[in-house]
This record gives C-alpha cells, structure tokens and sequence, in this order.
C-alpha cells in the first residue's frame, strides 16, 4: 500500500513535538544544544546542567501549539468543517467551545443574563472594603496627626460606604452561591481564587476597627463590651481561614518557584489587622480586658508576620530564579508592603495601651515595664517599617516597564495599589509619633491625598472595567482555567 503524504503548509504554527524535532526554539529562556538537537531547558532531567523549572506558561504554550496544528490539519483537510461565524453553539467542537480560545465565543456570550455574570462574582470582590480599601481610607484618616475640621466626618463617610459595600458583597457572593452551588466547591479549589477567601474575614475585622476608632466617642459603654466580644470572633476567624486556606493549597496542589507571587501572604492577612485594633481597643475598654486582648493581639500580629516573612523568603528566590512576574501580576507585589506595615501600626498601638493596660505592680514595677516596652516596640518597628519602605520602591520600580497605553489589563489585584500601601501610610504615622519626629508625619500626610486618588483611579477603573466585560465575564475573572484547573461549566442552553 502506498503511503499517503499531506503537504504541511510551513505557515502553520509548528507544535511542540514538531519545533522540538527541527530544532526551532520553544523556550524563553533559550535551548541548548543536546546531540545536536535544541532541547528546551524545562525539559532537561532535573539536576542536569542548565535546567529551568517547568512553568505554567511551559505547559500552555505546549497546549496551544499543540491545539492550533490539529484545528489547523483539520482545516486544511476537510473543508466540510468550516463553520460561519455566529452558528448555534450546539455545532461546537471539544476545544472550539472553550470561550477562552475563541473568538466564536465572544459573539455567542455577546447577551449573558446577569444571573451568569454573578457566577463570575468571586471573593477578590471583598479587596474593596477590606482593611485597605474604604475601610483603610477611614483608618488612615483617622490617624492622620494634624487635624482640620472636617477630617473625622469624611473618615465617617468612608466607615459607613464601607459597611454598606460589606452587606452587598455578602449578598452577591450569597446569590452567587445560591444559583450556582457548583461554585462554592471549585472556590476553594480554584489555585488563585481561594486565596482571596480571607478577604472577607479582613473586612469584617476592618469593620470591627472602624467602629472602635469611630464609635466610642457617640455611643455609651455597651458599644466597647460589643467589640471587645467581637475581636475575639475575629481571632477565631483569622486564625481559622489563614490556616485552613494555606491547609487546602499545600493538600490539593503542588506549584513550582515560578509559579509563586506575593499573594501567597494573603492568607496570612486577618492575622495582620488583629494587632493594630487590639492596639485602638485596649485604649477604650477596662484594665483587665485589655490586658487580655494586647496579650492576644501580640500573640496573633507576630504569628502573621513570621509567617509573612517566610513567605518574603520563596518570593525573594522567585525574583532571582524566575525575574519579574509577568505585567498582568505586578500589582500584587504590593501585597508585600502590608505585613510589615500593620506589624509597626499594631506593635506601636499595643505598646502605648500597655500603660494603662498592665496591672499593678506588673513584673516588679509597672511603670518601668510599660516604659521598657515602648521604647524597645519603638526602636523594634524602624527595622519593620524600613522594610516596608524598601517593598515599597521595588514594586513601583518594577512597574517602570508596564507604563504605556494597553500595556495592563484591569483586574481586582490592582486594589494592591491601594491596600498595603494604607498600612504602610499608617506605620508611618506611627513612627512619627513614637519619636516625636513631624517631618515623617508630613511625609505621611503628603501620601495619604495620593492613595486617596489613586482608590479613585482603581475604583474608576473597575467600573469601566465591568462595562466592557474585561471582569464579571467568563474567563476574565480570578476563576479563569488556569494552572491545569478546570472549573465547572454552567449547563448548556437547549435553544438558540
């Protein structure tokens, strides 16, 4: 029988196998020569000289190549199965119908009932009233040192919006659960979105914050004895999503160095807003509850850090192993700024309630150890703030190459512009009051209008960004496929 040849057209994208044969070039990072064959480096044995650590980028780029030359073969060899743009969804193949790969999909998701979109509603929508958004900007300004009249109505104007924005989140993530069940589960699996599940424990503690700031001065007593319960709630969440997020990721998946990004801390953040209100609430209720709660607070703050800061470890390896992450990631760099802020907000906080917190003749004499503390919290916290500052300049840097027109697409990570950055203009404050110094207060106030105008921007940005379908839209949000994770798929429709 005679073998039957198909002539290959050499436009056509080449795949994996067919690149790894001729030699051409798959990897980013450059092939080397193997038995005169160009073997990408991620595909070498591990502990061989010049081996990379495979990516995710590897494994689409694998995958798509491979895609393209079969709907390309396929083509070109049965011209029976071109399709017409825009026919019934029904006649769609396999791998056509993955609306991330097609421009089909567009035209077919054109009119989607707000009912599918609120399955796109994912908890990265808490980043808005978590400690560092609406309820960030009213902790800022209440700690801004030189007040005017005015200052503390605004400040309550962003503590109430932020309330109001907390009761709708729960009810969309409510609905969204509720129509579609399946989406409670692949939450929590999802590799990227299951870390944003904390935030609605942040926002809920940044809530309590606000109302010990705010409150106290226009209601009675029972307003203190409220919070004072309800902080111990918050530990209780804090302690039980950090450590069950970071439980659920280290059992159902394992990831690669180049996979890691600073919102692996994201777990770790009730933790980190547990300190700064012990700091405010030990200063409104009784001695001995507040004893309890600095005790609790220092506990609790120093469990977030420390883990933070291994977390910094792998995420300082990335950076030398890997480069920067990609542009659509660079925001969340931020996210490495916060710890260390709220470290120095909390300890300072903590360290000035402790005079009034600590009981009589405490270790001796009271006065002494409430002393002793502060100035060891406060010499303690200028290495913490440093290195904060320090986070700081490497993440604006790092965002030189992304300045441009289309260079970033809108997604919720781009509130890390705004919520570390609330906990790095309040440690700063902090600092200025520890050592009296008014030109780092000044410099605080000069950075508080510009975070104000940037959550403007962000804030601006996602509504545009929800009128052109770039988020709450299938395969736009944090619940994309991504990483080999495939999410359910909402049932199909019987008419067109």
């Amino acid at each position: 029988m005679k073998e039957k040849r198909v002539a290959i057209d050499p436009s056509l994208p080449k795949t994996h196998e067919e690149s790894f044969h001729s030699g051409q070039n798959t990897s980013v990072d450059g092939p080397i020569p193997c038995k005169n064959i160009n073997l990408p480096r991620n595909q070498f044995s591990p502990g061989r000289d010049g081996y990379r650590t495979p990516t995710i980028e590897d494994h689409e780029l694998h995958n798509n190549s491979s895609m393209n030359a079969r709907h390309n073969a396929t083509f070109s060899n049965n011209s029976s199965h071109v399709r017409l743009p825009h026919t019934p969804p029904l006649s769609l193949g396999r791998h056509s119908a993955n609306p991330s790969s097609t421009s089909l999909a567009h035209s077919i998701l054109d009119k989607i009932e707000w009912r599918q979109r609120i399955r796109h509603y994912t908890w990265t929508f808490f980043a808005v009233t978590m400690a560092w958004q609406t309820g960030g900007i009213a902790n800022v300004l209440y700690t801004v040192p030189f007040r005017f009249r005015g200052l503390e109505t605004i400040g309550v104007f962003f503590f109430l919006l932020n309330i109001v924005l907390f009761i709708f989140n729960v009810t969309m993530i409510s609905l969204r659960f509720y129509y579609h069940p399946e989406m409670f589960k692949a939450s929590i699996l999802h590799p990227t979105e299951r870390l944003f599940i904390p935030a609605a424990v942040v926002s809920f503690g940044t809530i309590l914050l606000n109302i010990s700031q705010y409150g106290p001065s226009r209601s009675g007593h029972w307003l203190n004895e409220t919070v004072a319960i309800c902080f111990w709630i918050d530990v209780a969440l804090a302690l039980l999503s950090s450590t069950g997020v970071y439980l659920v990721m280290w059992s159902t998946a394992s990831f690669t160095i180049a996979q890691m990004t600073p919102i692996w801390i994201f777990p770790a953040y009730p933790l980190l807003i547990i300190g700064p209100h012990a700091g405010v609430l030990s200063q409104t209720v009784e001695q001995a509850k507040a004893l309890n709660i600095i005790i609790g607070g220092f506990t609790v703050q120093g469990i977030g850090f420390l883990v933070s800061v291994t977390i910094y470890s792998a995420f300082i390896y990335r950076l030398m192993t890997q480069k920067l992450p990609q542009e659509a990631s660079r925001p969340g760099m931020f996210v490495s700024v916060g710890p260390s802020g709220f470290t120095v907000a909390g300890i300072l906080g903590m360290a000035e309630g402790a005079q009034r917190a600590l009981p009589a003749n405490f270790m001796g004499n009271t006065e002494m150890s409430a002393l002793v503390l502060k100035v060891v919290a406060a010499w303690m916290s200028l290495w913490i703030w440093g290195l904060a500052i320090w986070f700081f300049f490497i993440s604006v840097g790092a965002h030189w190459s992304c300045v441009g027109p289309n260079r970033m697409r809108f997604t919720m990570t781009w509130y890390s512009y705004v919520f570390p950055n609330t906990a790095l203009i309040t440690s700063t404050f902090a600092i200025g009051k520890a050592f009296s110094s008014k030109a780092i207060q000044i410099l605080g106030c000069i950075l508080t209008p510009i975070l104000i105008a940037v959550w403007i921007v962000v804030v601006g940005m996602m509504i545009r960004a929800i009128s052109m379908r770039q988020i709450l839209w299938p395969q736009k949000g944090e619940d994309k496929d991504e990483g080999g994770f495939k999410g359910p798929r909402p049932a199909r429709r019987t008419s067109v």
